[in-house]
């Protein structure tokens, strides 16, 4: 029996990467999943290659730095679903630089995409959640935990996603809602290929933890019975790196 059958999923950052695969895993274990993202050529290829495991699949085609795209999206998913079992906070951002020489406007875009644009669309998904007792999940960073120098913008957006995940965790979990952190290290997608290019460092996937790594431990958490609830969790390439 599929662990996660009946549960309506919503991913944002599910046509690349870690929201890819959090996104066929939950397929996979029978949820109805509905994925989010700006490209649509991108999205269609994720739900065609989803589609083959899933109960049902759609997309929808968001700027989540837009806060009319976060409301429309709201109101589609209500008209679509009515309720939410699970979300998935995948999409983000990332640039590098020293302090003393990255522009505001690099740091107001990954606060825009990896802070605000979560916390927005929790509010305005949270009454859909609340009536299925459901759960929220923040794919953030080993940065969100410790910040070393060139990616001080970067981790300060995801420490201030830790921060609204621990408070709304304490908000609603006596409604019965979980929420879950994550924090991968190194893992093999598009944009950890961009990250090893502005290093100027080799890119050897390999060595680095797969996107279905990080799934799996996901789908696992949501899929523990509720007398527990997994609040954070590490995770980190083996090989040495």
């Amino acid at each position: 029996m599929p662990k996660l059958k009946g549960n309506v999923a919503v991913i944002t950052g599910a046509s690349a990467g870690i929201g890819r695969a959090i996104s066929l895993s939950l397929a996979m274990e029978g949820a109805s999943v509905c994925l989010i993202g700006r490209n649509p050529g991108s999205l269609e290829a994720a739900a065609k290659d989803i589609g083959r495991n899933a109960v049902s699949v759609k997309t929808y085609r968001t700027d989540l730095t837009v806060d009319a795209d976060i409301q429309a999206l709201a109101a589609a998913l209500r008209k679509d679903f009515g309720n939410i079992d699970i979300l998935v906070h995948s999409a983000g951002t990332y640039s590098m630089g020293k302090i003393a020489e990255s522009s505001v406007e690099q740091f107001d875009l990954q606060y825009r995409t990896n802070v605000r644009a979560p916390y927005l669309l929790t509010q305005a998904l949270l009454p859909m959640i609340r009536s299925r007792k459901g759960q929220i999940v923040f794919v953030n960073s080993s940065a969100g935990l410790r910040a070393r120098g060139g990616v001080g913008q970067y981790a300060a957006t995801k420490h201030a996603l830790k921060a609204v995940a621990d408070s709304l965790r304490e908000e609603v979990n006596a409604e019965g809602i979980r929420v879950l952190s994550i924090y991968p290290g190194r893992t093999a997608t598009p944009m950890q290929a961009l990250v090893h290019e502005m290093e100027g460092k080799t890119y050897v996937p390999e060595l680095l933890m797969q996107p279905e790594d990080v799934a799996a431990v996901i789908v696992n958490a949501l899929s523990l019975p509720r007398s527990a609830e997994v609040t954070d969790m590490q995770i980190r390439p083996l090989a040495k790196y």
